[in-house]
């Protein structure tokens, strides 16, 4: 399965972007599986959209909900109910901690006083990703379980979907960080423990939730980590854009995520005859330009033209994706590059990590070591990374950004780092 995870400055478009590039690959078949094939080589394609108001409805043509609506031939298109999603983990959470609540004498909550809180869509948006990655596994996801060749899921606004697509490997190192998988096996001992305390310990249904939980967040990790998974970046060309293309383009290398377009959106007529117009034409390419300079490496800048009026149904989304602006191409977008450690041993008695931070500015990267891990801030991203078996027996002595790299150099400690003669 293809996945294209769709993001952007806020206002610059995604959902129609997103419902357009999910339109152009029903129409043309691109992304589809060849074995899957559609009649006329189109292959399954699913939209997702995570917002509350129907946006992506609203640029197809056709009411969505949590159940996938049949939007074209080939082309289902679902919005996430994250607010059904939060009030039915959370009853569940509470009726498998029912015998600890009756205990401290809490009143049960009913669905229908519960209000969805902070959050809550990223959550949802996570696991219908794993529904759809996982054919099968998607129970109350509203139909998300099938099968797809390709799916566009429309995300938050940078930074908030950088957030987003972050939180598994978050939310799995504080589980067991919590709850250590190791330390399970003393759960026999648990009902004399109760006994000699006088309370309940921790029940089996903990365990197991958090077993679950971190089944499921692995499943997006995989997902996210997968060759056919990438970032679309839409942005509209100028200075609010780029900023936001290069936080996003450090952000990005952070957590190692490809990239396979960079979408410029409403993008002007170069050879309009009104004065202003054309000024304005000429500021956007420049700035495309830039990007293109800033991206070439990366991935292609394509622009996708102002159609003067708010997009709305298919004929204006087949309009936008007109010459291939929006197409799915095969395999995934670059990373910015590997991350290896370089043996400087033999000259200079140190060994040197490469970390690849493309767009990253020297005054907003934080370091810090913490036993066998590593924590790095990039302005507003921030990411634990477990060392390398052969650092876990150095001190970090120093760092520097260079050329988009952040190198950390580590000295071998020598009363781990093995003695030669």
């Amino acid at each position: 399965m293809r996945t294209v995870l769709v993001t952007g400055p806020g206002g610059a478009g995604r959902t129609t972007v997103a419902a357009a590039t999910a339109l152009a690959a029903a129409r043309g078949g691109d992304g589809s599986s060849p074995s899957r094939t559609r009649p006329g080589g189109r292959g399954k394609v699913l939209v997702l959209s995570t917002d509350a108001t129907d946006t992506l409805g609203a640029a197809l043509g056709t009411a969505t909900g949590p159940a996938p609506v049949e939007a074209a031939p080939g082309l289902w298109a679902a919005r996430l109910d994250s607010g059904a999603h939060f009030r039915a983990e959370l009853l569940a959470l509470q009726e498998r901690a029912a015998s600890i609540l009756d205990l401290l004498g809490a009143n049960r909550l009913a669905a229908e006083e519960l209000t969805e809180l902070p959050g809550g869509e990223q959550f949802a948006l996570l696991r219908a990703l794993r529904a759809c990655a996982e054919a099968g596994a998607g129970d109350g996801t509203g139909g998300l379980s099938e099968t797809y060749d390709l799916v566009v899921a429309d995300l938050p606004p940078l930074p908030s979907a950088l957030a987003v697509l972050a939180l598994p490997e978050q939310l799995r190192r504080y589980l067991r960080r919590l709850l250590p998988p190791e330390r399970q096996a003393a759960r026999a001992l648990r009902p004399m423990l109760a006994q000699l305390a006088g309370v309940p310990m921790p029940a089996q249904w903990l365990y197991e939730t958090a077993a679950r939980w971190d089944g499921e967040l692995a499943a997006v990790q995989t997902l996210l980590a997968d060759p056919g998974t990438t970032v679309r970046l839409v942005a509209e060309p100028g200075p609010a854009g780029a900023d936001a293309l290069r936080t996003a383009r450090t952000g990005l290398a952070l957590f190692g995520l490809g990239v396979d377009a960079v979408t410029a959106n409403r993008t002007l007529p170069q050879d309009s005859p009104d004065t202003w117009l054309a000024t304005l034409s000429a500021q956007q390419q420049k700035c495309l330009a830039e990007w293109g300079d800033v991206w070439q490496r990366v991935a292609p800048v394509r622009e996708v033209r102002h159609l003067g009026r708010d997009p709305r149904g298919l004929d204006d989304l087949d309009a936008l994706a007109g010459d291939g602006a929006l197409a799915v191409e095969p395999g995934r977008g670059e990373a910015a590059g590997p991350w290896s450690v370089e043996d400087r041993l033999a000259d200079d008695g140190v060994l040197v990590w490469h970390l690849p931070l493309p767009g990253a500015v020297k005054e907003e990267i934080g370091l810090v070591r913490r036993g066998d891990e590593l924590v790095i801030d990039a302005g507003p991203f921030r990411r634990i990374l477990p060392l390398p078996s052969a650092l876990r027996r150095c001190d970090v002595s120093g760092a520097g950004l260079t050329g988009g790299v952040l190198k950390v150099r580590f000295t071998p400690d020598p009363r781990l780092w093995p003695q030669t003669k």
